[in-house]
């Protein structure tokens, strides 16, 4: 081996050891492959196939799907999505924390809302809830404005976007199409820290690509 070829192995195993020390993790995860591999826990509620005219290797589904095998305390998620101008109809996101079906956190967004004419309800357009104690009814009656807000920069409503969703133990910032303005900044709700992460919908088929999960070091 040539002494360029030494020197390159070395600090590629210098990189490697890094990493491992510091305990970061980035994963880039093809939801078609996943799919088809059957590490998507689906059922036939969830409605969940592949966007065969897609480009961005993306699936579609509709109820929540969650990844197998696969467990998230701190880090970002980014995801590409893409929703349905339906009024009070298209909604997704990204759960995250679960402990199962039924108690997790989720930061979703509602497309229909990104450019409402009304102010208020356009400060509606990205959500965060914590199942099942503390839905979207009962966050924006006892704390309005602060559990949800608008998109900034806003996309088109059919459009696909991008979504950055970063946790630090409590808080959980959520960025649009890699803008460096906070789209929403709050506290979790929720006492679970580490759990399973899902693709989550409600009413229609949502489509979803280029799931990337990076972990932070403990």
């Amino acid at each position: 081996m040539s002494t360029k070829a030494n020197i390159t192995a070395a600090v590629l195993s210098c990189f490697t050891i890094a990493l491992s020390a510091s305990g970061q993790q980035t994963r880039h995860y093809n939801l078609v492959k996943l799919l088809q591999e059957g590490k998507l826990k689906t059922t036939a509620a969830t409605q969940t196939r592949v966007l065969d005219s897609s480009e961005k290797q993306a699936i579609s589904t509709m109820g929540i799907v969650w990844l197998k095998d696969v467990t998230f305390k701190n880090g970002t998620i980014d995801v590409d999505l893409r929703g349905k101008d339906v009024f009070l109809k298209s909604f997704l996101g990204i759960a995250f924390h679960a402990r199962d079906t039924s108690n997790y956190d989720v930061i979703y967004f509602r497309p229909f809302r990104f450019h409402s004419a009304d102010i208020p309800t356009r400060k509606w357009s990205v959500q965060y809830m914590a199942m099942p104690g503390y839905d979207y009814s009962r966050l924006r009656k006892e704390h309005p404005g602060v559990y949800e807000n608008q998109v900034n920069p806003v996309p088109g409503a059919t459009d696909w976007f991008h979504a950055t969703i970063v946790i630090k133990d409590e808080w959980i910032t959520v960025y649009v199409n890699h803008s460096k303005t906070e789209s929403l900044k709050i506290k979790s709700l929720n006492d679970i820290k580490a759990g399973a992460i899902g693709l989550w919908t409600s009413d229609l088929g949502e489509d979803f690509a280029n799931l990337v999960i990076k972990n932070s070091p403990e």
